[in-house]
């Protein structure tokens, strides 16, 4: 087998996507890792990363393009690290999605042909009702803001988004002209100096009411409350701006500090019917649509007669606590963050949801010692997954149906086998959702039944 070397220029074609949306071909018997391409693209590409079994290359040439390969919507596509996608047309997204489900539930669940439906999607464009922009300054030492270039900290200067909801482009182009009028400083991540760290917009769908979130790295910014002020005053949609404190050398956005200073700390969505409260840093699903297609679905496929017990692990503000307690006797939600908690309490009150029941607490310490033993599980975890003890308490209880949705496919698949050993819970069928168009990520639903023998 021929030896590789860095730097080294081989011709390959490219035959899959992988987890991260990279293109995937063989080379000389070993697998090459090469981002911005497609499937069905015969390319040249330099090796920049070589070990005895695989290698990561960069794109050189396209010797003969995919059929599935497009131009990008965004004249920056090839260097933003927002989408990793744009290059290529959407009904082959979609189907890259549900292939990279599919194996996942194969290879690591040990699954056999298990039951994948198509995407559930929406519009590829125009869809996300949030975005978090770093700052900083160019070579002539103008203020800048948009995505990191990929694979690096060095910001893609934009003033308008394509896969952002399309009335936050105006409101951004002003908030940057602004900042730069006032003289505020952007945030050096390698100094830990500057005050300006993050720009962050987000926007009810259903309502349009715009919140702005300037991330910093002091107590205060001088001439804040005016220019806030102005803000609400001149851009009617905009309901509140806000000051989230982050002093620390992280590269979390979000400090844990979020100030008022104009209008409102949140705004009103519509949601399935139903009326939410967003905060800036509270958790809600960037693709309004689609998440309420994927909502619907599992009402649908639960079947619920209105006198169930449900278990909403891991509820956030009550985005599917909510809506799925209007359809059974008794809801119970667990929330890490207490103030979410509070927020999924208030939205109960304002819909008039009176059965349903909201506690702050980790899903791994409330879960194994409660008392009521649900019927229905819906699972809802970060992208590590669920924590052992989480399915070592499912196991116990064995509630009669559970619902996991994920936005990892890899550690969903890998809870699903734990799950399923011994024949407890059959998996039944599986959902994804693209909550992300343009990337490679996709949301999955997974239902699951407790088989006769183990009740």
């Amino acid at each position: 087998m021929t030896n590789w070397q860095q730097g080294e220029l081989i011709e390959l074609e490219i035959t899959d996507l992988n987890d991260d949306g990279d293109g995937v071909g063989r080379a000389m018997g070993r697998v090459v890792f090469v981002p911005d391409t497609v499937p069905g693209d015969v390319i040249t590409a330099r090796l920049v990363f070589v070990k005895p079994k695989f290698g990561h290359a960069i794109l050189k040439e396209i010797l003969k393009p995919s059929i599935h390969r497009v131009r990008p919507s965004c004249i920056v596509a090839d260097k933003c690290g927002g989408c990793q996608w744009q290059h290529i047309d959407y009904q082959y997204q979609l189907v890259a999605k549900r292939n990279q489900v599919v194996q996942a539930l194969e290879r690591i669940g040990g699954f056999v042909e298990p039951r994948v439906d198509e995407v559930l999607h929406s519009t590829e464009l125009g869809y996300r009702n949030k975005a978090t922009y770093p700052v900083g300054t160019n070579a002539k030492g103008n203020f800048v803001a948009g995505y990191y270039q990929k694979n690096s900290h060095q910001i893609v200067n934009i003033n308008q988004c394509p896969i952002q909801d399309e009335r936050l482009n105006p409101l951004l182009a002003r908030v940057k002209r602004d900042i730069q009028l006032k003289g505020w400083q952007p945030y050096d991540e390698k100094l830990h100096t500057g005050l300006i760290r993050h720009i962050g917009l987000r926007i009810g769908r259903r309502t349009g009411e715009i919140l702005i979130t300037l991330v910093i790295n002091h107590e205060n910014i001088p001439g804040i409350a005016t220019v806030a002020q102005e803000w609400l005053d001149s851009t009617p949609p905009v309901v509140g701006v806000m000051l989230n404190l982050n002093c620390e050398r992280t590269n979390a956005i979000f400090g844990r500090e979020t100030r008022l200073i104009a209008g409102r700390n949140f705004l009103r969505e519509e949601f399935l019917s139903l009326e939410f409260q967003v905060r800036p840093d509270t958790f809600f699903q960037v693709y309004t649509e689609t998440a309420e297609a994927l909502v619907h679905q599992i009402k649908m496929e639960l079947g619920l007669k209105g006198k169930e017990t449900l278990l909403d692990a891991y509820c956030g503000i009550g985005t599917l606590t909510l809506p799925l307690a209007t359809s059974v006797g008794q809801a119970i939600g667990i929330e890490v963050q207490q103030e979410a908690v509070e927020i999924a309490r208030s939205n109960a009150e304002r819909n008039g949801v009176d059965n349903v029941k909201f506690h702050a607490g980790t899903v791994e310490k409330l879960l194994p010692s409660m008392d009521v033993k649900p019927d229905i599980v819906v699972l809802d975890p970060p992208r590590k997954g669920c924590d052992k003890s989480v399915i070592d308490a499912l196991l116990k209880f064995k509630p009669k149906r559970i619902v996991y949705v994920s936005c990892k496919v890899a550690t969903l698949a890998r809870d699903l086998k734990l799950l399923c050993q011994d024949g407890v819970y059959t998996l039944t069928r599986v959902t994804p959702a693209d909550f992300f168009p343009q990337t490679a990520h996709v949301e999955t639903a997974a239902y699951l039944v407790l088989s006769q023998l183990a009740r």
